[in-house]
């Protein structure tokens, strides 16, 4: 059996959590089947039973095109070229950005298709900020990826109910496989060289945030709970790539007011190599994950991993992780029913926000213990080795 994946993001052009899922997935399934990767970039290598092969995503042709269009039109021509040789007995994608290379290659190869919903765009009504009408076709896209799809893998039970909910799918069709995490590279660190680098405090207690800056994350309610949250404890926002210009600029201002009259804010504006991230985890005293919309939140599985106790926002897959009480402290959030799912009350979300952080700061022995039930947690349920079994089983369940 000889899988492909189809892929926005590989090594090294990685920046969001579907690619750490693409990454750490492909690895596994190599030690059972032969694969191939096509994703966006200049990759080109082949070792063991994996190929590498990048295309390139920025077309000169689309120069002159509207700039909330370009990674549309850039998709899809990258797609097209994704297709032009084809070899594999069945096809996995990640993302809308790849799932037209998936449709090309079902409708002219014929072979089973297999989508998993790392995010739905019915549920990411900001994204329109990004695409601007580009947000129907990405739309567009998705819905007949999964529509068409032989099987449909959602990374939760959350998941699972929201693609149910928003596309015609036989609910036999979708798989609820979990996410995972490399228990042997994901483990705590004594090292201390990257909270030097940024003037962290390693003696003095710390909140941590880590993620891209977009509205799904949520970071801007965690910037706006810092004024609630013990003025001796520490925040790290490691936060880049943000969506726009415009949610960048949000963000710069709302960290700026804040240094205003707290000093101990420490804003790293770059996507830290996972040794450095690993490094971050490790000393933190809380892990905070504030999103508005998280089908699963793998970075919650790398805080634990890395015996970190995390606050987080109840929202999808995250209540699939998280265990309240246990290993953190899940925060509820009234969301707006309608788009764009923002807290109905900003300002009580920030403050139950910074309620959590402080406990789990003040309190050293449900920490303590927090961050072994955490370890154990992700050692029993998210071990991307037992992962890949389940996704081998569904490719050979469609190939028969």
């Amino acid at each position: 059996m000889k899988a492909l994946f189809y892929t926005k993001e590989f090594p090294p052009y990685v920046y969001g959590g579907a690619g750490v899922v693409v990454e750490y997935l492909a690895n596994e399934l190599e030690k059972l089947m032969e694969i191939d990767i096509k994703c966006f970039g200049d990759q080109d290598s082949s070792s063991g039973n994996m190929s590498v092969k990048g295309f390139p995503y920025n077309n000169e042709v689309f120069e002159q095109s509207d700039d909330k269009l370009k990674a549309v039109f850039n998709s899809l021509n990258t797609c097209l070229h994704m297709n032009a040789e084809f070899d594999a007995d069945i096809v996995h994608c990640h993302t809308w950005y790849a799932q037209f290379a998936g449709i090309v290659a079902k409708l002219c190869y014929g072979v089973p298709l297999v989508i998993t919903t790392h995010s739905l765009e019915p549920l990411r009504p900001w994204k329109r900020e990004q695409l601007g009408h580009g947000y129907e076709a990405s739309s567009w896209i998705e819905k007949t990826a999964i529509e068409m799809a032989d099987a449909v893998i959602a990374v939760s039970k959350e998941t699972k109910e929201d693609v149910l909910k928003y596309f015609d799918v036989e609910d036999e069709k979708v798989k609820v496989i979990y996410n995972g995490i490399n228990l042997k590279e994901y483990i705590v660190t004594s090292k201390t060289s990257t909270l030097e680098r940024f003037g962290i405090d390693a003696s003095k207690p710390y909140v941590l945030f880590v993620g891209r800056i977009t509205r799904q994350k949520g970071i801007i309610h965690l910037v706006n709970a810092i004024k609630y949250i013990d003025p001796e404890t520490q925040i790290v926002l490691c936060a880049g790539a943000p969506d726009t210009p415009e949610i960048a600029e949000e963000m710069k201002a709302s960290v700026s007011e804040v240094k205003k009259t707290r000093e101990n804010v420490n804003w790293i504006d770059e996507m830290l190599p996972k040794k450095e991230v690993i490094q971050l985890y490790s000393h933190a005293t809380v892990f905070c994950c504030p999103s508005i919309y998280e089908p699963f939140g793998i970075i919650n599985v790398e805080a634990m991993a890395c015996n970190t106790a995390v606050v987080a926002s109840a929202v999808g897959g995250i209540k699939e992780v998280v265990v309240d009480g246990e290993t953190g402290i899940l925060i509820p959030v009234e969301q707006q029913t309608e788009a764009p799912f923002e807290p109905v009350d900003s300002d009580k979300f920030a403050r139950d926000l910074a309620e959590g952080v402080n406990t789990v700061i003040n309190n050293k022995e449900l920490r303590e213990k927090m961050e072994i039930n955490g370890r154990k947690r992700v050692e029993e349920h998210f071990d991307w080795a037992a992962i890949a079994v389940q996704v081998e089983a569904l490719y050979k369940s469609l190939i028969k």
